[in-house]
């Protein structure tokens, strides 16, 4: 199972009521007039996300409440059992009460969620075993297991600095994942992008001395349903000679989010064994200075053999996704996803927790914003607005990389994104911020695969 999850129950474990505030009064009328003073005594009246320990005889613990607040039946209210599983003594604990599935599910993946560390670089010190929680019954361990597993891989892929997380490092991440699923991985390096036609990768990784790479990992069976994923991998991004200032760098180590999300939903996909003809292209570049970096107002060429302005060297991701996109049309696939962590414009327009996402498959959206309101990862659609295409001109080449004007950043980056995609019916593209600002509930400060698991419930739904 994961580190505080056990897959059977234990009938000694302490038990856990959730509880709505409307619920607390009759849950009390069962037990009398003690639980009820030491409640009262307490200040506990099932606010949201907070707990109370009930004493046991002898000192032990005969259980804990805890508060789901006085709103409607919401999935999401089940993420503090994130904040329970820290707080809790070590033990093992099982929730009492009638939980729906998608609740079960979403207070044991918050409850595992709570054991991720990310301690490649230093040993945190934990008093104690953690507290274990019983999976409950309405919940689906396997599931639960896949859903963990690509998340703990997103984040620990982009809570690694660059130092240690390059193109040569991320291309190790995708062919150990495909070892372990029994996919396979080829990886196109440095000069080799040229003579295979990906000139535009190729353009934006040159500069680095650890050399620019397209990865290419495939699994599932050939009859089935081609899925590709495409994940911006830029490890590193300096701006180019477009240079970011200092505090603009701070977190460029995450600018490789959306190849780590798109890995994380592959190892989903995989430990599922969705039917379907899975490939994962990530272009993993580091976006340097030196003096063959690709410079403003260079014209260079694509695999779809459009040729684009660079009219800022700090708009890289867009250049190199249109080399992989461009890959992955050839196939024909079902459906193209890609992801990245595009632009500011989208966290300008919609905030660091929400996803923007396009799309011109209306079902698409619809899909994956059913799968976001049942799973609590939500996401918002962004229109393709046709019109802003003319500020992507360029008098010297079939196109620019960045718009005339400082406005829609986000749509015109989706924009010039699809000018590489055959039928924008079956693509979505996401632009994703990757990354939590803050601690919240079962989801840690630090790298962050948003958007991964309503993706996957979407694709269950799709192909399962």
């Amino acid at each position: 199972m994961t580190a505080n999850i056990d897959n059977k129950l234990n009938p000694t474990a302490i038990p856990i009521w959730p509880l709505r505030g409307g619920d607390l009064a009759d849950w009390l009328a069962e037990r009398g007039v003690a639980a009820g003073a030491w409640c009262e005594s307490n200040g506990f009246s099932a606010q949201a996300g907070k707990h109370l320990i009930l004493p046991g005889d002898g000192g032990g613990l005969a259980g804990v409440l805890l508060g789901l607040g006085t709103g409607g039946d919401q999935v999401g209210d089940f993420w503090c059992l994130g904040t329970l599983a820290k707080a809790l003594p070590p033990g093992s604990y099982r929730i009492e009460g009638d939980l729906s599935p998608a609740q079960a599910q979403m207070a044991a993946l918050a409850w595992a969620q709570a054991g991720y560390r990310f301690t490649r670089y230093c040993d945190e010190e934990q008093s104690g075993a953690p507290a274990r929680l019983c999976l409950p019954e309405q919940a689906d361990g396997d599931a639960l297991a896949g859903a963990i597993k690509g998340a703990f891989l997103a984040r620990d892929l982009i809570n690694t600095p660059a130092s240690d997380m390059g193109p040569e490092e991320l291309a190790a991440a995708a062919a150990a994942l495909a070892g372990e699923m029994g996919g396979t991985c080829e990886v196109t390096v440095g000069d080799d992008l040229l003579t295979a036609n990906y000139p535009a990768i190729h353009a934006v990784g040159r500069a680095s001395s650890r050399p620019p790479r397209l990865i290419d990992m495939r699994w599932g069976d050939g009859g089935h349903p081609r899925l590709t994923l495409v994940g911006k991998g830029v490890c590193f991004d300096t701006g180019g000679l477009d240079l970011k200032g200092a505090a603009g760098m701070l977190k460029m180590k995450k600018d490789m989010g959306g190849a780590a999300t798109v890995l994380g939903l592959a190892a989903m996909i995989m430990a599922a064994n969705l039917p379907v003809r899975l490939r994962v292209l990530i272009p993993a570049v580091e976006n340097s200075v030196s003096g063959n970096a690709y410079r403003p107002g260079d014209v260079i060429a694509t695999r779809k053999g459009l040729s684009v302005e660079v009219g800022n060297t700090d708009a890289e991701g867009r250049i190199v996704l249109c080399d992989a996109l461009a890959e992955a049309e050839g196939e024909d696939p079902d459906l193209i996803i890609d992801m990245a962590t595009l632009t500011g414009a989208a966290r300008v327009a919609l905030g660091t927790d929400l996803p923007a996402v396009f799309t011109g498959g209306d079902d698409l959206w619809t899909a994956l914003q059913q799968a976001g309101e049942d799973t609590d990862d939500p996401t918002w659609r962004l229109p393709l607005h046709g019109p802003y295409r003319d500020l992507l001109k360029s008098k010297v080449a079939d196109l620019n990389n960045v718009s005339d004007g400082g406005f829609g950043g986000a749509i015109t980056a989706a924009l010039y994104l699809q000018s590489f995609v055959d039928d924008p019916g079956r693509w979505m593209h996401i632009d994703t911020y990757g990354w939590n600002d803050k601690d919240r509930p079962g989801r840690p400060a630090g790298g962050e695969g948003l958007a991964m698991r309503a993706l996957f419930a979407m694709l269950s739904a799709r192909y399962g």
